[in-house]
């Protein structure tokens, strides 16, 4: 453990109760800090009461939680750090290996000369000695002629009965001969029965006899034939030789070659490529290294020289199936997008890895290693192929709202009884953008073992902006954007024309953004955090917006809207207020021109205020039937145009310049007409439910604006001004004569204000000069 994981575990998240004394060790050095773990005499128990004893039941579940997090995130950084100097530590173990067989043979070696050395010695000894008397003499000599006969006949039956076993291969009672063999040759060593040539000739014999037996066990390990019990039979016998590294190897080496057998006649034509033959390769590879398990275990054990090489091994055949999986499944898969069938290959193949990990034999990284790169590639490309197809079908795309038609498949986990209790009413390009996303996201998530929720999250977001960059270019007044006009170049998207195909774009964008991607984003959550079966049904919004992550994914959708939304705003003021002959249809003039006609005027709300009422009325009618269960939408949709186009008269300069430093000072009767016009937009604004408080603030500014610029003449404004309720009157009159809803057959009026006598003509030429 490093020391920024030591200083992180002792400022780590604790509680209140030990926090002064964590202050206390933070300055010392980390070799202080960590000697009382050192001493003898270390109890943990009692360490831990001393740091806890304060701490309530919540911040114990807290540390706890916290220590067992530490203790996952240490064992994964030992994984890591094990697989990544397996290999140097295998290669240590290799040669420690060769260097004890060499030491073996050389001592042999050693041996022999030294048996020779004292054989020689010996006999010159005899030699000196045979001075003594002669009947003396001839009995040792017939004594040992004697003895020396015995131990050849035997030695002669010995070799005779192991070359029969060797011959016949009977294995074990062949390891039995030789055992007994070298018993005899320690007992006579130990008890000098034996002269040193017979006793060097018959450790010669064995040690022969020994490693023609091993080669015959390696030359069995190699035959394709040899399987199971044979197998894990000539092995054992190879290790009780004394050779068990090349046993283990030779037991690898055999389960290879059957691998390679095995996968050399599964192999199928290109067209076959696919779930099926990734699923019978997946289960010959993984099937042949679980073998190869459990015969390591059987024969060695769980030594640690063996258990690495096996790792080793397996890691290999790992890394060599999963290059053939990439070369011919994902590679093909991935180049044309095809994200299900690399996504099914990948799933089968870390279902079946997954099942070795019960033996120990962790290769979900190796896999997931290899396999990263293509999927992400994959990825990738099945965005841009939603981003083609979705742009091919803007260019012809009607932009009416529709249901999705008949026999075209559903996302299974797609619910929209929040939206309309039915299916979802989308134009053609959204319908394909929906589908695509959700058999997108149903392919990632077989893919959660790679861990690619945040990418995937953010590739389905750019996706969707670049469909509202195409809605947003469906707008007649893009065209006249040349930025727009430069990206989209080589994009043909049809344009929407009315008013009702305008807002089916905003209806698209908003349901795709409100229901059902974040519906679909859904999938990737992991298990624990869904709702069980047993718990009543959710709405999507109350579980999309429990993770911060999701939450702020899903305004970053929203974001997207409401650039459509502003587009679609600045689109309609722009055509409201500036003319085909590039004047403005509001300007000073209106109203400061209104004082040098000498008959009072018919009052009406101004011609522009007129049309901005009927269009509101207009989109408001249209917007209740497209945007049904999202009402709020429609209602931002109209306070926002309506606060564009009031923005727009309070900020632009010419206007306020001409009012305020104009030649002619605007007089009363204009400023009574500016003070019905706002009026009016608060009152249908206010019916309508689309009046916002920064909209009623701005219109306030612009009263008080006027007002100030009429004071500053010399004239008192509100001597000139009738009280509030007649404007409030009036407005209330215009909008029932706009609607066709006025009635003033009984009631009698005074001559400045609205009568059944008023004529459409009088009404919109008013204040047009």
């Amino acid at each position: 453990m490093d020391s920024s994981t030591i200083t992180s575990l002792s400022r780590g998240s604790f509680s209140s109760s030990v926090e002064d004394s964590s202050e206390s060790e933070v300055n010392l050095t980390l070799s202080d800090r960590l000697k009382v773990f050192k001493t003898s005499n270390f109890d943990p128990d009692a360490y831990v009461t001393s740091k806890c004893q304060t701490m309530n039941e919540k911040e114990i579940r807290h540390l706890c939680s916290y220590l067992v997090e530490l203790k996952k995130a240490s064992a994964e950084e030992m994984r890591k750090s094990v697989y990544a100097n397996y290999g140097a530590f295998i290669r240590t173990s290799r040669e420690i290996s060769d260097l004890e067989g060499q030491l073996l043979s050389m001592r042999n070696l050693l041996s022999t000369q030294a048996a020779l050395v004292h054989g020689l010695s010996e006999g010159v000894h005899i030699d000196s000695l045979s001075t003594g008397p002669e009947d003396s003499a001839g009995e040792d000599i017939l004594y040992e002629n004697k003895e020396l006969s015995n131990i050849e006949n035997w030695l002669v039956e010995f070799l005779d009965t192991l070359e029969v076993l060797l011959s016949e291969r009977r294995v074990d009672e062949a390891l039995a001969a030789l055992d007994e063999g070298e018993s005899m040759a320690k007992e006579a060593k130990e008890r000098q029965t034996l002269s040193q040539t017979i006793l060097l000739s018959l450790e010669t014999t064995i040690t022969e006899q020994r490693q023609k037996l091993a080669d015959q066990l390696a030359e069995t390990t190699c035959q394709p034939s040899t399987r199971g019990v044979e197998l894990r039979s000539a092995v054992l016998a190879l290790k009780k030789l004394g050779d068990g590294p090349r046993a283990h190897t030779l037991l690898l080496n055999s389960h290879k070659q059957k691998l390679h057998g095995n996968m050399q006649s599964l192999r199928p034509s290109n067209a076959s490529y696919g779930a099926a033959y990734t699923a019978s390769l997946s289960q010959i590879v993984f099937s042949t290294i679980a073998q190869a398990a459990s015969d390591s275990l059987a024969v060695f054990g769980e030594e640690p020289a063996y258990t690495s090489e096996l790792v080793t091994w397996a890691v290999k055949q790992t890394e060599a199936f999963a290059l053939i999986l990439k070369r011919h499944v994902l590679a093909s898969s991935a180049s044309v997008g095809g994200l299900r069938v690399a996504a099914e290959c990948v799933h089968i193949c870390l279902a079946h890895c997954s099942l070795l990990e019960a033996r120990g034999l962790s290769l979900s990284p190796v896999l997931l290693r290899l396999f990263r790169p293509l999927i992400e590639q994959a990825l990738n490309d099945n965005l841009k192929r939603i981003e083609q197809s979705c742009a091919a079908l803007a260019a012809a795309d009607d932009w009416v709202l529709t249901c999705l038609p008949a026999g075209t498949r559903l996302a299974s986990s797609t619910s929209l009884s929040s939206v309309n209790l039915s299916q979802p009413k989308l134009s053609s390009s959204a319908h394909r953008f929906n589908s695509m996303v959700q058999e997108f996201l149903e392919d990632v998530c077989l893919l959660d073992t790679l861990q690619l929720d945040v990418s995937t999250l953010e590739g389905v977001l750019q996706v969707f902006n670049s469909y509202v960059n195409l809605l947003i270019n469906a707008l007649p007044s893009s065209m006249d954007n040349e930025e727009d006009t430069e990206v989209y170049a080589n994009k043909i998207v049809r344009m929407a024309e009315t008013e009702a195909q305008q807002i089916a774009l905003l209806a698209n964008a908003s349901l795709l953004a409100d229901e059902l991607l974040p519906r679909a984003a859904m999938k990737l959550l992991p298990l624990q955090q869904t709702n069980r079966m047993d718990e009543p049904p959710r709405r999507g919004s109350d579980r999309q917006s429990r993770l911060p992550e999701q939450r702020e994914w899903k305004r970053r959708l929203q974001r997207s809207v409401d650039r459509l939304r502003d587009s679609f705003c600045r689109h309609h003021a722009l055509e409201l207020i500036f003319l085909d002959d590039g004047d403005t249809s509001i300007n000073a003039q209106m109203y400061m021109y209104m004082d040098d006609n000498t008959d009072e005027p018919e009052w009406f709300p101004s011609p522009i205020f007129q049309v901005l009422f009927a269009k509101l009325t207009r989109m408001a009618s249209i917007a209740t039937d497209m945007f049904v269960g999202r009402e709020r939408f429609a209602t931002v949709l109209l306070m926002r145009l309506t606060e564009t186009v009031i923005l727009w008269l309070s900020e632009d300069q010419s206007f306020w310049e001409d009012i305020e430093e104009g030649p002619k000072p605007l007089g009363p009767l204009g400023l009574q007409q500016l003070y019905l016009d706002m009026e009016f937009v608060i009152l249908f604004a206010s019916q309508g439910r689309y009046l916002s408080r920064n909209l009623h603030q701005v219109i306030k500014n612009i009263i008080g604006r006027a007002i100030d610029s009429v004071a500053a003449t010399g004239m008192d404004p509100y001597s000139v001004l009738p009280e509030d309720d007649w404007f409030a009157e009036v407005a209330q009159i215009a909008i029932k004569v706009l609607t066709g809803k006025a009635n003033f057959g009984n009631v009698d009026r005074d001559v400045t204000s609205p009568t059944a006598s008023i004529s459409a003509t009088s009404v919109f030429s008013h204040g047009s000069n």
